[in-house]
């Protein structure tokens, strides 16, 4: 097992992950910028590397800096919570480069993942429906235009490198299509560095549905079961229910079936969530989020499962730390809220 994780992150994920490391007798630092040098996960995991200035660019987005860190501590390995560099395939792989363990997928699956268009595109193969719409992404708005142009309305524009709502525009009947597209363009360049955009079809008031696997980076996958995350603000989650309260069963199993496809087909290794719209008993596939989800705990509450310590033993390991038949079925109802302060 690893002899000390750095944990490239801050507040209460750094300290929900160094809780986990410590009932693993694993060693645990982490970093710092500078106006969080005296901030909780710093004084509770204890050893801390300055990382850089207040920007995240310049501090928690610094590849070169996070490994240096990893480095300086003696870890050999990396944990990115989630956020951050938690997606970033260069980041996982200079840490392969470094001689450093990423506790998350390969580089190859998190660009693949992390482009929607080749997500979805990936789904399709597999004959899972999705929102149609704009496959290859464009940030020129004259293709937009004409790709939006046979979409009933509502469709939406989404940032191909989108995450937490920006870059997304829900087009409806009267409205400025034009507008919309650089105003999307805009954002995706500000906060991800790529305004490309791909355009799909929008259903309207569906449950927002997800699925949690399990893979050994071999193509053995695993559910491990489902949440709802259906009451948002701005196509941010607000409130997270495990399991799913409001899917048929057949539904659910369809679900699930097709998250683990998904991983399969990838040979996907550690924690990710495979995210689906559903509509009464028509479901479409948004996008896969690889890496660990703020709304985890849910599931744990339900399962009695650590998901930090199944991620960190299945990447280790090579192979699943538990069967199908040792996978505990989920007992009651947990519900998980998010503060938001606008």
């Amino acid at each position: 097992m690893y002899r000390k994780i750095l944990i490239a992150n801050r507040g209460e994920i750094a300290c929900r992950i160094a809780r986990t490391l410590r009932q693993m007798d694993i060693a645990a630092a982490t970093v710092h910028s500078t106006v969080d040098a005296q901030s909780l996960h710093v004084q509770e995991i204890g050893e801390s590397v300055w990382i850089g200035d207040a920007p995240a660019r310049q501090s928690y987005l610094n590849i070169d800096a996070v490994i240096a860190a990893a480095q300086r501590v003696g870890a050999d390995a990396v944990h990115p919570g989630f956020g951050f560099l938690s997606e970033n395939a260069d980041f996982a792989r200079r840490c392969a480069e470094a001689g450093l363990t990423f506790i998350g997928p390969s580089p190859e699956v998190l660009t693949l993942f992390g482009d929607k268009a080749q997500a979805k595109q990936l789904a399709q193969r597999l004959g899972i429906v999705t929102a149609g719409g704009l496959d290859e992404p464009s940030d020129d708005v004259g293709t937009l235009l004409r790709a939006l142009s046979p979409l009933p309305r509502p469709c939406i524009l989404k940032a191909v490198a989108g995450g937490g709502g920006k870059g997304m525009r829900v087009l409806r009947e009267g409205d400025d299509a034009r507008a919309a597209i650089e105003a999307a363009i805009r954002e995706g360049r500000s906060a991800f560095g790529d305004g490309r955009l791909i355009a799909e079809r929008y259903l309207g008031g569906p449950r927002h549905i997800e699925v949690q696997i399990l893979g050994d980076g071999r193509g053995q996958v695993m559910h491990l079961w489902d949440r709802e995350c259906s009451l948002q603000r701005r196509f941010q989650k607000v409130v997270e229910e495990a399991p799913a309260t409001s899917i048929s069963q057949a539904l659910r199993e369809r679900l699930q079936a097709q998250a683990v496809a998904l991983g399969q087909a990838v040979n996907y290794l550690g924690l990710g969530t495979v995210e689906f719209a559903v509509s009464g008993e028509e479901a479409v596939f948004l996008e896969v989020n690889p890496r660990l989800q703020v709304e985890h705990t849910v599931t744990e509450s339900v399962t009695g499962l650590d998901l930090v310590a199944l991620q960190i033993r299945t990447v280790h390991d090579g192979y699943l730390p538990l069967s199908e038949a040792e996978r505990p079925e989920p007992r009651g109802v947990a519900v998980q809220v998010r503060l938001y302060a606008e």
